[in-house]
């Protein structure tokens, strides 16, 4: 979905995801499609061994320009080899613990346990469209939201939170919901199955522009929100979680708007050395589809 790993996909493999992405477009499954999409050519990716040893602490306290416009939707780049996971920080917070930032989930990696309720949830000082739980973050990660909304305004970038935690008892209640309408295969390109989902830890969530433009479609990726929040977004922490052509790695296509919090250390390591998902850098296999 982005650009630049050894676990990404061939320039053949890429060009045929680009050409499935359109035909799901143009055939009208908009967002559904965009949110989980089984990709076509998985990849493996092999364990880092700077992370095989480090000692492992608890939760972190809360850390506290302008790009030019995204192209990246209309003019994808082939991903190129990674750097070697060698040089990665050392492990300092566990990557299956849901209390940790450096947690990774995705469709080979589910919640433990399922139904797992971080204990810190609150509702950050920021612009939203959500409501209800939607409006939820743990507390590490509203405080970096605040810290970034805030100055995404002072470089004259509307930004607001378009939905946040969504509990299991949710996820279970929508994925049933595409499962009755489409089936479970059609619902698995959809919709995360319940404890799969990163919107369950408090360490996610989605961003909307303040008018509300291109909310949750391809076109976001070239609106001010998303370009600052895609050039900025290291300095308080976040990472696009689903980079553009990465879906190979990820299990999901390009989301623009989907931010995930690591810390800054860490968010910023995976920007100066130019890695774009969380498997790789943390060196954990890739996960196109579940088991």
């Amino acid at each position: 979905m982005c650009h630049d790993c050894s676990a990404g996909p061939s320039l053949a493999a890429a060009a045929t995801s680009r050409r499935s992405f359109t035909r799901f477009l143009a055939a009208g499954a908009g967002l559904t499609v965009l949110a989980a999409c089984t990709p076509e050519a998985p990849a493996a990716v092999a364990p880092s061994s700077a992370f095989a040893s480090s000692p492992i602490t608890s939760t972190p306290a809360p850390e506290s320009t302008t790009a030019a416009p995204a192209t990246e939707v209309a003019a994808p780049v082939a991903p190129s080899p990674a750097p070697s996971p060698s040089a990665a920080l050392p492990r300092q917070f566990s990557v299956t613990d849901p209390a940790s930032p450096w947690l990774v989930v995705n469709k080979h990696r589910p919640l433990v346990p399922a139904t797992y309720v971080p204990a810190d949830l609150v509702a950050p000082a920021v612009a939203m469209t959500a409501s209800g739980e939607a409006t939820l973050l743990n507390s590490t990660t509203a405080a970096a939201a605040e810290a970034m909304f805030a100055a995404a305004a002072r470089d004259g970038v509307a930004m607001v939170l378009a939905s946040g935690y969504r509990s299991y008892a949710t996820q279970v209640a929508t994925y049933n919901n595409y499962v009755a309408a489409r089936g479970q295969a059609d619902a698995d390109t959809a919709s995360a199955r319940p404890g799969y989902s990163e919107h369950q830890t408090g360490w996610a969530f989605d961003i909307a522009d303040g008018a509300g433009a291109c909310s949750f479609q391809p076109c976001f990726a070239d609106q001010p929100a998303a370009v600052w929040a895609k050039a900025n977004g290291h300095r308080f922490g976040f990472v696009v979680r689903y980079p553009w052509m990465f879906h190979p790695i990820t299990g999901y296509y390009y989301e623009p708007w989907h931010l995930r919090y690591i810390g800054v250390e860490a968010a910023t390591d995976m920007v100066a050395r130019g890695i774009f998902t969380l498997e790789e850098y943390f060196g954990v296999e890739a996960a196109p589809g579940y088991p």
